[in-house]
C-alpha cells in the first residue's frame, strides 16, 4: 500500500491559505505527499513574498496553479465577484489538473484524498468522479461551523428566515445543550453581506460529501462544539517556522529587532488581519488612543488594495513602530509583548492563545463575535473593547481604559499563559490532536 497523497484546495485569501498550508506541513511529517493548489495569482504573490511556492521547501509539497478567471487588475477584495469567478472558471480545469498530476505517480501515489476549505466544495464533486475521497478543513471555530451546519434545522424550528438567515426573535440561540448560548446578531453568516448567506447553504450542502470536517481547534477549548461524527480537531497548526507559512505581503522583519530593544511584556501589539478594514476616522481614534497610553506598540497597517499605507495621524510619541505587514507568530511569542490588540480572527486568536497573551477584543465581522464571546466570557483571557454609542467609534479614551484595565490584570495573564499549556499539549506525540492527524492519515491511505 502507498502512502496518501492530498490535493490541498485553499480558498484564495490568506485566512484560508495559511492554515491549509500549515497542515500539509504536518502531513508532510507523518510521510503523506502533497499537491497544493494556488490560483495563478496567488501563487505570483507568494512566490514574490515567501519564495518556492509560497510555503518554503518543503520536498514533499508540488505546488500546481489553475486561473482564477479574473484579470490581474480586478479586485480581488470583491468577495462576491471572486467567487463567482472562481466557480465558473476553475471546476471545468481540475479534471485535467487531476490526470495531469496522476500521470506523474505509480498506481500506489496517486491523489488518494482532496482537502479543501470554505467556498471550494466543488473540487469534491470533481474528486468523487476519480473515486478520490474528501476531506474539509474548516478555517474558522468549531463553533461556527456548529452554527452553519445547524442552518437546516434552525431553519426548521423556526428559529432562523430560510431567505435570508436572520434570526425570526431576538432571543439568544442555543446550538447545543453544551455550548454557550449565542447572540442572534452574532450567528456568522449575518455580518458579511445579505448576498452570502445562499453561499453558507451551498457550502454546507457540498460538506456533507466530505467524510471529515478538519477544524484548526482542539477538544479542550470548545467541548461543547463537536456536535457530529465528522468533525475532527487537529489543531493548533502552530509550527513557528518560515517553511509553514504563505503571506500575500512582505513581512517587515525589522520589528523582531525592535522588540528585541522592548522591556519584558511591556508592548502593545496591534493587528486586525488580512480583511478587516479601519477607516481613517477609526485609525486616528486608535493612534491618539497609543499616544494616550504612553507604552511602546507595534501596529500593524496593511497595505491598501492600491498599494499605498495611509495612515491619516500623526504619533507624536516615539514609543511605537507602524509595519505594513509582521511575521505575527514570532512577534506573539515574543517576550516583550504585553497584550494584543486584535480583530479576533480564528487564526490570529489560535496564534495568541499559542502565544499564551491576553487579548483586547475589536470585532470586525464574520466569526469573530463568537470568538470574542470565547476569549472574553468563557476562557476569560480578554477584555472587549466597546463602541460609542453617538459615533460608532471605539473612542481613545475607551481603548486606553481598557488597555490599562487589562495590563493590571494578573488573574488574566495567569489564565492566558494556563490556556496556552493546554492548547499546546494536544499537538504533543499522544496528544489528542496529534492521535486525530494519525487517524485522518490512515483513513486517507
Amino acid at each position: 500500500m502507498g502512502i496518501p497523497h492530498f490535493l490541498a484546495i485553499p480558498y484564495p485569501v490568506q485566512g484560508h491559505v495559511n492554515p491549509l498550508m500549515q497542515l500539509c506541513h504536518v502531513l508532510t511529517k507523518y510521510g503523506a505527499k502533497v499537491t497544493f493548489l494556488n490560483t495563478e495569482f496567488n501563487h505570483k504573490r507568494t512566490t514574490a513574498t515567501c519564495g518556492g511556492g509560497g510555503g518554503g521547501d518543503n520536498p514533499n509539497i508540488n505546488y500546481v496553479t489553475l486561473p482564477d478567471g479574473l484579470e490581474p487588475e480586478d479586485d480581488r477584495s470583491d468577495r462576491e465577484k471572486q467567487l463567482l469567478s472562481i466557480k465558473r472558471t476553475m471546476p471545468p480545469l481540475l479534471p485535467k489538473l487531476i490526470e495531469d498530476v496522476n500521470a506523474l505517480h505509480d498506481d500506489e501515489n496517486k491523489i488518494s484524498c482532496i482537502v479543501f476549505t470554505g467556498n471550494m466544495g466543488w473540487a469534491l464533486e470533481v474528486g468523487n468522479k476519480f473515486g478520490i475521497k474528501g476531506a474539509f478543513l474548516w478555517t474558522a471555530s468549531a463553533t461556527s461551523l456548529a452554527c452553519c451546519s445547524s442552518i437546516p434545522n434552525l431553519i426548521h424550528h423556526g428559529i432562523i428566515h430560510s431567505s435570508d438567515g436572520k434570526p425570526t426573535k431576538k432571543q439568544e440561540i442555543q446550538i447545543s445543550p453544551t455550548m454557550p448560548t449565542i447572540n442572534p446578531s452574532d450567528l456568522p453568516w449575518l455580518t458579511i453581506g445579505n448576498t452570502f448567506f445562499p453561499h453558507v447553504i451551498k457550502l454546507i450542502e457540498t460538506m456533507k460529501l466530505a467524510e471529515w470536517w478538519l477544524c484548526n481547534t482542539a477538544y479542550d477549548l470548545e467541548p461543547g462544539s463537536f456536535i457530529s461524527q465528522k468533525f475532527l480537531p487537529i489543531g493548533p497548526l502552530m509550527e513557528i517556522n518560515d517553511k509553514s507559512k504563505s503571506s500575500f505581503w512582505q513581512e517587515d522583519t525589522t520589528c523582531l529587532e525592535w522588540l528585541d530593544q522592548q522591556q519584558p511584556q511591556s508592548v502593545i501589539y496591534v493587528a486586525f488581519g488580512s480583511m478587516a478594514v479601519v477607516e481613517p476616522n477609526q485609525l486616528n481614534e486608535l493612534g491618539l488612543a497609543l499616544d494616550l497610553i504612553n507604552k511602546p506598540f507595534l501596529l500593524v497597517v496593511r497595505p491598501s488594495s492600491k498599494g499605498k499605507n495611509v495612515i491619516p495621524i500623526e504619533f507624536h510619541g516615539l514609543e511605537g513602530k507602524i509595519v505594513s505587514w509582521s511575521p505575527q507568530r514570532k512577534v506573539l511569542n515574543h517576550p516583550s509583548i504585553a497584550c494584543f490588540i486584535s480583530h479576533c480572527g480564528w487564526n490570529s486568536t489560535m496564534e495568541g492563545l499559542c502565544a499564551g497573551v491576553p487579548f483586547l477584543c475589536w470585532s470586525f465581522f464574520a466569526d469573530q463575535f463568537l470568538n470574542k464571546t470565547y476569549i472574553c466570557d468563557v476562557w476569560r483571557i480578554g477584555i472587549e473593547l466597546e463602541k460609542d454609542h453617538e459615533n460608532g467609534l471605539i473612542l481613545k479614551e475607551e481603548i486606553k481604559k481598557k488597555v490599562e484595565e487589562l495590563l493590571g490584570n494578573e488573574d488574566i495573564r495567569a489564565r492566558s499563559m494556563k490556556m496556552k499549556e493546554l492548547i499546546m499539549n494536544n499537538i504533543v506525540q499522544g496528544g489528542q490532536s496529534s492521535k486525530n492527524i494519525q487517524k485522518f492519515i490512515n483513513w486517507a491511505n
